[in-house]
């Protein structure tokens, strides 16, 4: 079997909640994606998705998926896309950095090996874990009184997993906090997430402001040595974000007891092949997990729901489905979130059909 053509196509997806906004004034209302298509020489077509969240939050941004694809693209047909560490090693020599570049292709490549032996990626991933598993719900930043509104709202529908976006002023976040946490019951977790926003000042100040809070702190700060001073200095559970993008940092963490849980993103990594070295180390470390992406839609929530189902449960601490956010289906057979839980897809592949008059037509086009 061998890479015969590889496709993207760019969908945009509006947000159901019309802007989604986070640290630092951060806000955005429409999701740039680009949906890659892998097509081979026997039929099999497999599908990835990679949407960042806008050029301002990590190092990538939507028309960047699109131009690597042309500079990465060509030197990847004739391969076979079933044998991913090779194709990963032939990527990385290709096209030096830019894994987000990488992940739609390596996601619709373990498609393509899913189909060819007729079964679910999770189960290639190691093994599907329980019926479902537990979604978070991320909260826009708002005043503290919407927030906890929402939240409230949220909980009556199946939701116990709650990301706060704070990261803005000190003391509106520290009042949003201890608002939302009114409305918590026993078993619910509660996680404000400044995504780098606060400066370490900042951050002591909220941490001490909300010390009777149970709330997890997650990436406080910008860099990887105020996020370590912050956590040395609070008695919060703490988790680790954007600062991590790559086995190195993810062990250096570790050895510093930098974090008790860890947001891994796959598109961050280079795709499914890449996080999967990564949740497996994880797990060998005794670190819990939120797995998820930057974001996207169905075919993105379909590689999601793969890679959380085949965590073991306890070191699985949440995921997401991006795709109950967005107002645009991309593809049929994509997980549908019930009681605000999630499942993989039993059928074989990621399991979704891309709705192509969605897609419509191709923006890059790479073939022999």
């Amino acid at each position: 079997m061998q890479i015969a053509r590889i496709l993207a196509y760019r969908v945009e997806l509006p947000l159901h909640e019309v802007t989604y906004k986070w640290s630092g004034g951060k806000s955005i209302s429409v999701f740039d994606s680009t949906i890659v298509a892998v097509e081979t020489d026997t039929g099999l077509v497999g599908y990835g998705e990679v949407c960042p969240l806008g050029p301002f939050y990590l190092p990538a941004y939507a028309e960047g998926v699109r131009a690597g694809l042309r500079e990465l693209g060509p030197h990847l047909l004739g391969e076979d896309p079933r044998e991913l560490g090779k194709l990963n090693r032939r990527m990385d020599a290709a096209l030096k950095g830019h894994p987000y570049v990488k992940s739609g292709i390596d996601i619709a490549c373990w498609d393509i090996l899913g189909q060819a032996c007729g079964l679910p990626v999770c189960v290639l991933l190691g093994g599907r874990y329980g019926e479902d598993y537990p979604l978070y719900r991320a909260i826009s930043q708002e005043p503290a009184e919407v927030m906890a509104q929402r939240v409230a709202e949220l909980r009556a529908e199946g939701y116990t997993r709650f990301q706060l976006k704070v990261g803005g002023n000190p003391d509106e976040d520290i009042a949003r906090i201890h608002a939302v946490a009114q409305v918590l019951q026993t078993g619910d977790r509660l996680i404000a997430d400044a995504n780098t926003g606060w400066t370490q000042h900042e951050a002591m100040r909220v941490v001490r402001g909300v010390r009777d809070v149970d709330v997890y702190i997650e990436q406080p700060c910008l860099t990887y040595e105020e996020c370590l001073s912050v956590r040395r200095h609070c008695d919060h559970p703490f988790v680790l974000d954007e600062n991590i993008d790559g086995l190195d940092v993810l062990l250096r963490a570790k050895a510093d007891l930098a974090m008790d849980v860890v947001n891994l993103k796959i598109s961050k990594l280079g795709g499914l092949t890449k996080i999967k070295q990564a949740r497996d180390l994880c797990i060998s470390m005794g670190i819990a997990m939120t797995l998820e992406d930057s974001w996207g839609g169905d075919i993105a929530t379909a590689a999601i729901a793969h890679l959380a189902h085949s965590t073991p449960p306890e070191f699985l601490f949440t995921s997401t489905d991006f795709n109950s956010y967005v107002t645009v289906s991309t593809a049929a057979g994509a997980p549908q979130r019930e009681h605000g839980r999630l499942a993989a897809s039993t059928a074989p592949g990621l399991g979704i059909r891309p709705h192509m008059h969605i897609l419509g037509k191709p923006v890059v086009e790479i073939s022999r």
